[in-house]
């Protein structure tokens, strides 16, 4: 079997592993809010909580539940503002070490009002959904060759730091638009003018729900095609990335199968060889996989 198409195959399934066999989803504990299931809470998260009746209901019936009494996005965000502060000064979870002070909207589905707003850093202790948006930068030669402009991650970046990514990317912070944060990411991450950005063109949106060490991770990436001119050269901008590479497509190919990319962000390169017809049913065993690993419900 093509060793390419399966090590493909295992990524797919790494970023899927809360749907396999053996994962922590019978353990977890529905997170309620309103009434409406907004995330998973792993059990080892949902005994600390316990230290919050004023925040917490006592789990009932496999769900977790804010307190009834936190009955608007303020009163619930504040509430659990302050309950992160301190879970963050006690070192109880290691993920609250790494603290952006960018608040994530939490909703059950992303065409829902938000019900409160969380820090970013904590949205994998109650396995709230994040979403994101990712741009491909590509342009093709005269003979309609494709090339892909590929990132490198700072050394410094508090997750995974010196790997492969996207042209541009970032988080869905609360209040933000798709259109703007794409704008937003382009400039500061790659030099691209907003005229430039603007011609990104939405391509769909990539699934998936893993989970490790801090939590449940249901992400959403909202996934754009920008097609750059042949002469347009990126530019290092906020210090996120260290170095920008133009591959061709075979090599983005093979690069994406291996450990050097984000994973995420090769979930994304996969997503652009199958719309372009980079790849092909016929030639690869696991075309279906692929397509249903990418698009998995959250």
């Amino acid at each position: 079997m093509n060793s390419w198409s399966e090590r493909v195959l295992q990524l797919l399934r790494r970023m899927n592993s809360f749907h396999l066999p053996g994962s922590s989803i019978e353990r977890c504990l529905r997170f309620e809010v309103g009434g409406q299931q907004v995330g998973w809470v792993p059990e080892s998260v949902a005994s600390v909580l316990g230290r919050f009746p004023e925040v917490f209901c006592p789990p009932h019936t496999g769900t977790v539940s804010l307190c009834p009494g936190l009955d608007s996005l303020e009163r619930r965000s504040e509430a659990m503002e302050a309950v992160l502060q301190d879970l963050r000064g006690g070192a109880t979870f290691t993920c609250l070490s790494g603290w952006r002070n960018e608040k994530y909207a939490v909703m059950p589905r992303y065409c829902d009002p938000p019900l409160m707003h969380m820090e970013r850093a904590a949205t994998s202790l109650f396995g709230v959904k994040r979403y994101g948006v990712h741009v491909n930068g590509f342009s093709r030669d005269g003979s309609g060759n494709l090339s892909m402009w590929v990132a490198r991650r700072s050394k410094t970046k508090q997750t995974y730091p010196g790997k492969l990514d996207n042209l541009a990317a970032g988080g869905l912070a609360a209040g933000c638009s798709v259109k703007h944060t794409l704008v937003k990411e382009c400039e500061e991450e790659a030099c691209i003018p907003s005229s430039l950005a603007e011609r990104a063109t939405p391509v769909g949106t990539i699934s998936y729900t893993y989970e490790d060490e801090d939590g449940v991770f249901p992400e959403c990436q909202f996934v754009f095609d920008l097609e750059l001119p042949t002469d347009f050269k990126p530019k290092i901008g906020d210090g996120e990335v260290q170095d920008f590479y133009y591959y061709p497509i075979e090599t983005v190919k093979e690069l994406l199968a291996s450990e050097e990319f984000k994973p995420n962000c090769a979930m994304v390169v996969l997503d652009f060889l199958i719309r372009h017809s980079v790849i092909h049913p016929d030639s690869e065993p696991y075309y279906q996989e692929f397509v249903a690993g990418l698009h998995r419900s959250l």
